[in-house]
């Protein structure tokens, strides 16, 4: 894979554009009136209001720069193109690990992965073990708790 290149689903795509298109409409300027604010209320070094609104400035900022970085540099993946049982970024496995737990789980790019709401990156341990495997194959990972086999049972 590309350094510094982004992997996204259709849906990961247009929730980074999203929250791109609002940061800049609407917190950025939010944040100018706020600091134009603690302005008039006088002397800068104490006070607090002003201090708050340059650190939210700084992280709104930062947060824009990060998302058009990996916007630039994004290659959207249609589930649809990707072949039959053979796991790919945006396809929903259910897997069995260690013969007994059964998981289902969907792999998506490193800016997607929320792995509380079932979704894996696949730059982590497991979505690299299971990528381009084929329903049926076992793999061996290595995770923080020791080496697991997990067995693709299918993908969506």
């Amino acid at each position: 894979m590309i350094e510094n290149h982004t992997y996204l689903t259709r849906a990961g795509h247009k929730k980074l554009k999203e929250e791109l298109e609002h940061l800049k409409k609407f917190k950025r300027p939010e944040i100018s009136e706020r600091i134009k604010q603690a302005k008039d209320y006088g002397d800068l070094s104490e006070n607090a209001e002003y201090a708050d609104a340059r650190e939210e400035q700084s992280f709104v900022e930062g947060r824009i720069l990060e998302l058009e970085n990996a916007l630039k540099n994004v290659t959207v993946v249609d589930t649809g193109d990707s072949a039959p049982d053979i796991v790919n970024i945006g396809d929903t496995i259910t897997v069995e690990r260690d013969g007994a737990e059964r998981m289902t789980f969907t792999i998506v790019g490193s800016k997607e992965a929320d792995p509380a709401s079932g979704k894996i990156s696949n730059e982590s341990p497991i979505g690299r073990a299971l990528l381009n495997r084929k329903k049926g194959d076992v793999v061996e990972v290595k995770t923080p708790k020791g080496v697991a086999s997990w067995k693709i049972l299918s993908t969506e």
